[in-house]
């Protein structure tokens, strides 16, 4: 079976309103830009993202932001977004912020068929608000839940017929590699953009 298809549109036919989407990408570097505006023009909207920020405002997730088009952001990161921010604050967009690590695992967990997981980070903060507490080695651990999507979208240096993507070699290779491996295991269809 192939699975190479020739452009964004095709590839993102199937996402609809109301879907929850991975999109891959470490700050400004590595996102899917092209399939993030293809989104845009196909209007889709109360998407749920999971990210590891948000972009900024004319870039990245920021432009499906301005277009009002996510109901809630789970990321790591606010980052300089000011349309983030207002939508944030002025209660228009959910927002599920979660440590880096906490987030990378929840993604992995997902994909490998793991409903959750016990972690010390956010212990003691409001990320742990209303979650199960275990001590384990004398520490406090919190349950957090896994993380799946209906699409994960990775920008990849190319891939082959048989859905294999390959990342760019670019700086900080490893953790952009974490989060699109996280991403492309925890989901129903992946789609990777040069």
């Amino acid at each position: 079976m192939n699975k190479v298809v020739k452009d964004p549109a095709q590839a993102l036919d199937g996402i609809q309103d109301g879907m929850t989407l991975m999109v891959g990408g470490f700050g400004l570097c590595g996102i899917p830009e092209n399939s993030i505006a293809q989104l845009v023009k196909m209007g889709v909207k109360n998407l749920t993202c999971i990210s590891n920020n948000a972009g900024v405002d004319d870039f990245g997730l920021g432009l499906l932001l301005q277009g009002k088009q996510v109901k809630k952001m789970i990321s790591s990161y606010v980052g300089e977004n000011d349309e983030f921010e207002r939508q944030m604050l002025s209660g228009e967009l959910e927002v599920d912020l979660i440590p880096q690590g906490s987030l990378a695992e929840r993604c992995r967990a997902g994909g490998a068929g793991i409903p959750a997981f016990f972690t010390p980070a956010g212990y003691g903060t409001e990320v742990a608000e209303g979650k199960e507490v275990r001590i384990f080695n004398g520490k406090p651990h919190i349950l957090e839940s896994a993380l799946t999507a209906d699409f994960a979208i990775v920008k990849a240096w190319k891939g082959d017929t048989e859905g294999n993507l390959i990342a760019a070699h670019l700086p900080r290779r490893k953790i952009r590699k974490t989060h699109r491996t996280t991403h492309r295991s925890s989901k129903k269809l992946t789609y990777g953009t040069r």
